[in-house]
């Protein structure tokens, strides 16, 4: 934890970043919660998913997740790119290329669409500094595995080597088709890394998203174990109900972060749920403070 004088120093550093008006509000929440302690084991490199906390203005959000020793945000465009660079922040995931979950590479009819957003977006995630851009399967819309699988590869590849000459990883994330995303088609692990086995590039890896997965398959830790080299980014969120991980849900995050530790990662792990507190950045703090092994 911070110590006074410390905290002093941080607050003066974030004063001289930002504008008064925009940081008065965190001023407050610093003196009176414990939002603010400041993360220090730094083991794993933590993030969170913006649009979890989009009623949150951006500059305080920044301000607020820096003092925690998050090292930034994921699912942020280029429109929000300079403010997290304000604070020292990553854009640890970036979008703004891909059209949805719903519809994505397994549809060669979107192909041409989906190549031109890539190759003007990859060479921008570059120039920023940041260096994973996500994308989505699509849902099966009548689509065997197979097919989607060929049709998948069939577009990224049209974007690979782009994605390699300015180092810049796509990352597809794995989503429950049970519950949020039904008929969506990397949905599974096996389907999700013989995907990366087709393609055979380290500039696409996958999205492990905790919460989707316990939900459609489960088997977590041993899953992490035997698919590491293809997992470059994590999700965290409760099962069941998407809410914060905590007493009152079913996975055991502590085991899973050492889990994923053991496997050598040095990516983002991600808060991504559904804030149920009344106070959102104590809730992001103890969130994260859980996974802090």
């Amino acid at each position: 934890m911070l110590g006074k004088t410390d905290r002093r120093s941080l607050l003066k550093s974030m004063l001289s970043g930002a504008a008064v008006a925009g940081i008065s509000g965190i001023l407050s929440s610093f003196k009176n919660s414990e939002s603010f302690r400041y993360i220090q084991k730094n083991n794993i490199n933590h993030s969170v998913c913006r649009w979890c906390f989009n009623d949150i203005p951006i500059e305080n959000f920044c301000a607020s997740i820096k003092a925690m020793g998050l090292k930034g945000i994921d699912l942020v465009g280029p429109k929000d790119w300079d403010t997290l660079k304000k604070y020292g922040l990553q854009s640890t995931m970036c979008n703004g290329a891909e059209i949805s979950t719903a519809i994505g590479w397994n549809d060669p009819e979107k192909h041409d669409y989906l190549v031109d957003n890539y190759l003007e977006m990859i060479p921008l995630v570059a120039k920023a500094g940041f260096s994973n851009l996500i994308c989505f399967s699509g849902n099966r819309n009548g689509k065997d595995d197979e097919t989607g699988l060929v049709n998948c590869a069939k577009g990224l590849r049209q974007i690979l080597s782009a994605a390699e000459k300015n180092g810049v990883v796509i990352t597809m994330e794995l989503l429950n088709s049970k519950v949020e995303h039904k008929d969506y088609q990397c949905d599974r692990i096996g389907w999700a890394t013989a995907l990366a086995k087709e393609l055979g590039s380290t500039n696409f890896k996958l999205l492990f998203d905790i919460y989707h997965a316990q939900i459609n398959e489960g088997d977590i830790i041993r899953t992490i174990e035997n698919n590491s080299q293809y997992i470059s980014h994590y999700h965290v969120a409760g099962v069941p109900g998407r809410h914060e991980p905590d007493d009152n849900q079913e996975l055991n995050y502590p085991a899973i972060m050492n889990a994923i530790l053991k496997t050598g990662f040095t990516g983002y792990v991600a808060q991504e749920y559904i804030v149920t507190g009344k106070d959102k950045l104590k809730s992001l703090r103890k969130s994260v403070e859980l996974c802090d092994v």
